[in-house]
């Protein structure tokens, strides 16, 4: 992908994610339980753009919150890609780059590209 591409796939994504939390189908609950996870070290952010399991576990209502996340995040890279000529992979990726692991806090989990779970 050329750096052009690129930057056109981060600026969708950008706008993408500055969407209000219902266009991205994620629920206040959700978040909240997903928020609770991150700081537990049970769930982190991943080079997909997706959410993940650190290590394992977390209760069915858990694995429902970051599959409702992850659901809307799909659908939110989705359009980034539709409206910058990449693909939905490209624009999650971009996304964990440019939007998503510059915010994570210290403390928290992310999984960069290739790597395993590292705490930041």
């Amino acid at each position: 992908m050329h750096t052009k591409d690129i930057m056109g796939v981060a600026a969708a994504v950008l706008a993408a994610l500055a969407l209000p939390a219902a266009a991205v189908a994620q629920s206040a609950q959700a978040k909240a339980a997903v928020d609770s996870a991150k700081a537990a070290g049970i769930v982190g952010e991943q080079a997909d753009g997706f959410l993940g399991f650190v290590a394992g576990g977390g209760d069915p209502a858990l694995h429902s919150a970051v599959a409702e996340i992850n659901a809307g995040r799909a659908e939110v890279y989705r359009q980034a890609a539709a409206k910058s000529g990449a693909t939905p992979a490209a624009a999650g990726a971009s996304a964990f780059v440019n939007a998503i692991q510059p915010r994570i806090p210290g403390g928290q989990y992310f999984k960069p590209a290739g790597g395993g779970w590292t705490r930041k």
